[in-house]
Formats: C-alpha cells, sequence, structure tokens
C-alpha cells in the first residue's frame, strides 16, 4: 500500500477539500506518490490478487472523465492545464537537446574567442573612500494595489539620504499639454523636469520624447508612456543635484542603471549630457570638489551574453576586486539597437553615426574577493574614462558594505528601501483611490462600500489560501 505522511493535506492540493480520498482506496492509490516530494509516481493497482506497479508520470491535477466515459490525460482536462512530459518524451526531448547543443556549439566557441582576449586587460581595484549618493524612481511595479480602476502611477524620486525631489500621481488618460504646463511657472520652470526642458529649449513634454503624445479620441490609452514620464524625471533630479546640490566633499553620484537612455527625442540626450558635464566642470572650478558619475545596473544583456564564456575563460575569477573595459564591439553584438551601444568612442566625424543614446562606457565590475562573487554592469561617464580606477575604487569602498545584497553598493540599495512603496504606504495609497473614487460617485458613495465587502479574487480559493 501506497502512504504519504498526510493524505487529507494531499487530498486539498487537488482542490476537493473535505472530500480527499479514502486511504487505501484506488483513487488514493493512484493519486499520490509513493514518496512524498518524488514527482516520479507510481501507481498501483491490485490485479488478481497481486499488485502491478505502472510506472507513468502523473500531473499534480486527478485524472477527469469526460461526457463519454473516456479519461483525459493527467492534466490536460477541460481546466486547461499542462501535464508533465511522459518519460519517453523526455528521452526524445534529451536527444533533440543534445543534437541541437552539438550542432551550435561553435556559438559558443565563438563568445569563448570574442571574451578570451579580456582575460589580460583585468585590472584590480584600490580602494578609496568618498561620499556615495544615490536617486531613484519608484518603479510602476511597486503599486501593487488590488483595487486601481484609474491606473493611477506615483512618479516619487528620493535619494539614499530619503530626501524626496518629485512626487505626484499621474494617469495614462492625463492630458500631456496640462502635464507639461506643470513643469512651469509663468516662464520659469517649477520642477526639476522643467529645469531640464528649459536647459533643453523646450516647452512641451511631447518635443522632448516622442514616446509622450496626446491620445487621439475614441483609440485605446497606453500605460507605457507613464514610465517614461518617469525615467524623464529621474535624468532631471539627476540634472538638477548635480547643478544645484551643496557638496561638502568630493562625491560620487550613483545612477540607478546604465547611463543611456532610448527616450529622448533625437540629439536632446546628447545635449543633455553636455549640460551635465559643464555642470561638473563648473562645480569643480567654483567649489573645487570634484563630482564622479557612474550607472549601476543589476543585469545587462551583454553581462548575460558573455557569462558562460567568462566563466570558462576565467575573467574576473580572481582573489581580488577587480574589473576590466567591455570593448564597444562587444555590446553591439548584444544590443539589438547597435545605437545602444555606440558612444563618442564609436562616432563621430567621418559621416559616422552620431552618439544620440549612450552616456556611458561600460565595465565589467566585481566587488568581491571571492573568485565567484557576482559581476555587475557598470557605466561610467564618459568625459571620466581616464579616471575610472578612481571611480571604481570609491563604489568598491560603498559596495563591500551592500545590504540585503552582498557586494552591491549600499547608496544605491538604501535609496531603492527609501522609494519603494510597501506595507503602509500601499495602504494608505488604496484608501486614498478609495476616497477619490466616494468623492466622485456623491450619492452613489454607498454603492462602494458595499463593494468594498466583496471578494476580488474568489478563484484564489482553489489554492486554500485566504
Amino acid at each position: 500500500m501506497l502512504r504519504c505522511r498526510d493524505p487529507a493535506a494531499e487530498g486539498r492540493q487537488w482542490g476537493v477539500p473535505g472530500r480527499e480520498p479514502a486511504a487505501g482506496s484506488r483513487r488514493w492509490a493512484g493519486a499520490f506518490p509513493a514518496r512524498c516530494g518524488d514527482r516520479r509516481r507510481e501507481t498501483t493497482r491490485a490485479i488478481g490478487g497481486g499488485v502491478t506497479t505502472i510506472g507513468r508520470r502523473l500531473s499534480r491535477a486527478p485524472t477527469s472523465v469526460g461526457a463519454r466515459g473516456n479519461r483525459e490525460p493527467p492534466g490536460l482536462g477541460r481546466d486547461g492545464g499542462i501535464g508533465m512530459i511522459e518519460a519517453d518524451n523526455y528521452r526524445v526531448l534529451q536527444r533533440e537537446i543534445r543534437r541541437r547543443i552539438g550542432v551550435e556549439r561553435y556559438l559558443l566557441d565563438q563568445l569563448r574567442e570574442e571574451i578570451r582576449p579580456l582575460k589580460h586587460q583585468v585590472r584590480q581595484i584600490q580602494p578609496r573612500t568618498t561620499t556615495s549618493i544615490s536617486l531613484v524612481g519608484t518603479d510602476g511595479g511597486d503599486n501593487r494595489l488590488h483595487f486601481d480602476p484609474f491606473l493611477v502611477q506615483l512618479i516619487r524620486v528620493v535619494d539614499s539620504s530619503n530626501n524626496g525631489y518629485c512626487l505626484e500621481a499621474v494617469t495614462p488618460t492625463t492630458s500631456v499639454a496640462e502635464l507639461s504646463a506643470k513643469q512651469f511657472r509663468g516662464r520659469e520652470p517649477a520642477t526639476p523636469l522643467g529645469e531640464m526642458m528649459a536647459a533643453l529649449g523646450v516647452r512641451h513634454l511631447s518635443e522632448l520624447s516622442p514616446m509622450i503624445r496626446e491620445s487621439a479620441p475614441g483609440r485605446p490609452v497606453s500605460p507605457s508612456w507613464i514610465q517614461v514620464y518617469r525615467e524623464l524625471t529621474e535624468w532631471a533630479v539627476l540634472f538638477s543635484i548635480l547643478r544645484t546640490k551643496d557638496f561638502a566633499a568630493d562625491t560620487l553620484v550613483v545612477y540607478d542603471g546604465l547611463l543611456r537612455s532610448k527616450v529622448f527625442a533625437k540629439g536632446f540626450f546628447r545635449r543633455l549630457l553636455g549640460e551635465i558635464e559643464d555642470a561638473v566642470e563648473i562645480r569643480a572650478r567654483k567649489s573645487r570638489r570634484k563630482i564622479y558619475l557612474a550607472g549601476v545596473a543589476k543585469k545587462s544583456k551583454v553581462l548575460d551574453r558573455y557569462r558562460l564564456a567568462m566563466a570558462l575563460e576565467q575573467v574576473l575569477t580572481t582573489d581580488y576586486p577587480a574589473y576590466v573595459e567591455v570593448p564597444r564591439e562587444m555590446e553591439e553584438k548584444a544590443y539589438v539597437w547597435p545605437e545602444y551601444a555606440q558612444g563618442d568612442d564609436r562616432t563621430g566625424g567621418g559621416g559616422e553615426t552620431e552618439n544620440i543614446m549612450v552616456g556611458g562606457k561600460m565595465f565589467f565590475v566585481k566587488f568581491g574577493s571571492g573568485r565567484r562573487d557576482p559581476v555587475w554592469p557598470v557605466d561610467i561617464f564618459l568625459p571620466q574614462v581616464p579616471e575610472a580606477p578612481v571611480v571604481l575604487g570609491f563604489l568598491l569602498a560603498d559596495a563591500v558594505e551592500g545590504f540585503p545584497i552582498p557586494l552591491y553598493p549600499r547608496c544605491l540599495q538604501k535609496a531603492h528601501e527609501h522609494a519603494a512603496l510597501v506595507d503602509f504606504d500601499i495602504a494608505v495609497l488604496q484608501d486614498q483611490i478609495f476616497e477619490g473614487i466616494r468623492e466622485t460617485l456623491g450619492p452613489e458613495a454607498e454603492v462602494l462600500d458595499a463593494f468594498r465587502l466583496r471578494d476580488g479574487d474568489p478563484a484564489r480559493l482553489r489554492y486554500g489560501r485566504d
């Protein structure tokens, strides 16, 4: 007889609370594994007083019986579930996968050949101490609201010291013209975004980015432009900090992500980079304070492409913190848009493509002393690439104190903690949305009170969770 630690609990996993199959029954014997947690299940049937073991894979769902009595494959019933692959099919897949890998092995060999020269270009990072600050915008994915019919999004930017620079609420149907006018008070900028727009000589958001435009009447409204607006706001806050913030010492400003952008209209991002460079130079002349700028990303298509080849060729497997500069040719092979990898060192005169998206030079950086410590993609501001050892030394001093992500810049993690909307913040925001709807409904507000008592997702009960 098959046994399981808790047949009733297993029965509840089948979505039939209170109707678990009785222990010892044929249904119970065919439903549960011989060893709890073993995905290879064996069904047993008593035949003529003996026991026959039938080796097959069963899905988590019971076999369903159609109207005509035919038994459907496990997990492939009318509920649309997907059953586990049969053992014979696994062997077929195994042969197919190995054959394809064998045929395309040359692709891995090419990646190893491309990455091999970098092994001799790895440099050690010498720790240096300075002030590090970072700014982060609240991600739209943080707005985990249970009820939000108007798709309200918060645009909020804070730094690692919990200083707020922007806080506003927008919806996909917000008027772009109204939002553009909000950035100015008369002819003077009223917000960091207004300051950036004034510096670039534009007054309307649709001029700044082709991805933000008024929706045509009667056409569906896409919420994707809000993410573009959020990114523009982050760049504007960065620009404002570099121009106006008082720094008491040399400071490293860490941007959340690579120093690149696709959202600006052609030419404006390059002009913004020029304005940032001027702001850094003016600060160095007036206050004798050097401001360094770098961008750190959690992932990159370039790193994903070469990660295995780097491990095989033992690139950045040193016993000390180290970095290596990434050639532009390698970046161009990883990105769909080659413009996203073409910096000033790959463009210029002679009719070549103009740099319109790239503000940094990529480095692969390992902040730990372990051979298998994580490697991060880091962009260093193009005018400061010759000072890369200094910038990465400052980053190292901040990253060794990283928590909860080890060996990742602490200032970025602190900024994320301050920017994230969780727990109490989400509850307050949800209540504000309900109160806003209540005011709009007027005499019909009682319907909203009854609506809030309804279960918004009754289907979740099939998982046995509240």
